[in-house]
């Protein structure tokens, strides 16, 4: 038995969002039913509304940075219960088999994974809708837990714009000794320099624009970069360890190559498309610069819980913080680790003490940074047996 639905939906590539009553499929048993409450806007809706990337479906409700509450569960979910504060992102479901999705890169799924729009459902072949509506149906894979102390509109974006920037970070092991550059100030632009600056690193923003300095300076950007300005750029040239590049269209890449230093990499995160002009290879076999993609990656097999940082800690404006319902699996904030290689060896112990003493897992520690002061006080041993013993 279907669910009886509502939302907004464009019904061609030239058509405003109208009212649209539509069925979503019947909850499955490992499903979530989640009644929505926010939904952000991103810049891929309007791609996919307007059928800017040619594959769009109609009639298509978009929208999949969402906030909502849990209505109902089924048999055989545990990680969730009626009321719960959820959210869901940019996909609904994937094979679930091959390597990525085995290795929690679902993004990367060879079977290629279940958008939450403007895709066809796995299963059962019907239509899958956003946000732009009052409720969903989905995999509790795939569904992440919300804090209540967060601001809930606020917090939408993170599921898109948010994971998406936070991805190569995570990925390129940015940290207190990084210097990363992001060009756009957009939607995931000033999320990527919220994030980079919570890591630590040096930031800076690559602008047309010299208006966006007061903006970017509130965000966390250290240094303003005017890329008209060639005397601005000729400042910065092999200073990059990582440039995230939001711009949403074909643009001109090769300003930004020489600013990376050797081993340096500007990653895609805003751009689907040829690139246009040619990319000179030059600068990037001389210093062995590369440049490379990005899509938001997400633990959804671990189901993850977003968290930001308490207010007026000095120099922090956000981070996210992985759990995965037994063990926390992401603990990346300078106040509590001084580098990125001591944050691996205390995710492994926090990881080793679950697998050795459940059901007294790690988790038995009110907060990762509770579990960072035992780890550091006794390096060997468990842990978790010196809690015990206390």
């Amino acid at each position: 038995m279907s669910i009886k639905s509502f939302g907004y939906a464009a019904h061609s590539p030239t058509d405003k969002l109208v009212p649209f009553h539509f069925e979503r499929r019947d909850a499955r048993d490992n499903d979530v039913v989640i009644e929505i409450q926010y939904c952000g806007v991103c810049h891929s809706d309007l791609h996919q509304a307007r059928n800017d990337w040619q594959n769009s479906r109609y009639p298509m409700v978009p929208g999949h940075e969402i906030i909502g509450r849990v209505i109902s569960v089924g048999s055989q979910v545990s990680g969730f219960k009626i009321g719960d504060q959820v959210g869901v992102g940019c996909m609904v479901d994937s094979c679930q088999h091959c390597h990525p999705c085995q290795e929690g890169h679902e993004q990367y799924c060879d079977a290629f994974p279940t958008l939450t729009y403007n895709d066809v459902d796995r299963h059962d072949q019907l239509p899958t809708q956003g946000g732009y509506s009052n409720q969903i149906v989905v995999s509790h894979k795939f569904v992440v837990k919300v804090p209540e102390t967060l601001h809930l509109a606020g917090a939408a974006p993170l599921l898109c714009a948010g994971i998406t920037t936070w991805s190569p970070l995570r990925h390129w092991q940015v940290g207190p000794n990084s210097k990363v550059a992001v060009i756009g100030l957009g939607g995931l632009g000033h999320m990527a320099i919220k994030l980079a600056k919570a890591l630590g690193a040096e930031v800076s923003l690559f602008t047309r624009s010299a208006n966006k300095e007061e903006d970017a300076k509130r965000l966390g950007a250290d240094h303003i970069i005017l890329s008209t300005k060639e005397e601005d750029m000729a400042k910065v040239k092999n200073h990059f360890d990582l440039i995230i590049d939001t711009v949403p269209y074909a643009h001109d890449l090769n300003p930004y190559v020489p600013t990376l230093t050797i081993n340096g990499t500007l990653v895609l995160v805003g751009y689907l498309g040829d690139l246009e002009p040619m990319v000179n290879s030059v600068p990037l076999i001389m210093g062995r610069k590369s440049i490379a993609g990005s899509l938001d990656q997400w633990a959804y097999r671990h189901g993850v819980e977003l968290r930001l940082i308490q207010p007026g800690k000095p120099t922090q404006n956000a981070y996210i913080e992985s759990f995965n319902g037994k063990f926390r699996d992401e603990c990346l904030n300078e106040h509590w680790f001084m580098s990125l290689k001591e944050a691996r060896v205390l995710i492994n112990a926090w990881r080793k003490d679950y697998n050795e003493h459940r059901p007294h897992s790690a988790l038995n520690y009110q907060t990762p940074a509770e579990f960072a002061a035992a780890f550091r006080s006794k390096q060997t041993g468990s842990v978790l047996q010196e809690k015990k013993d206390v």
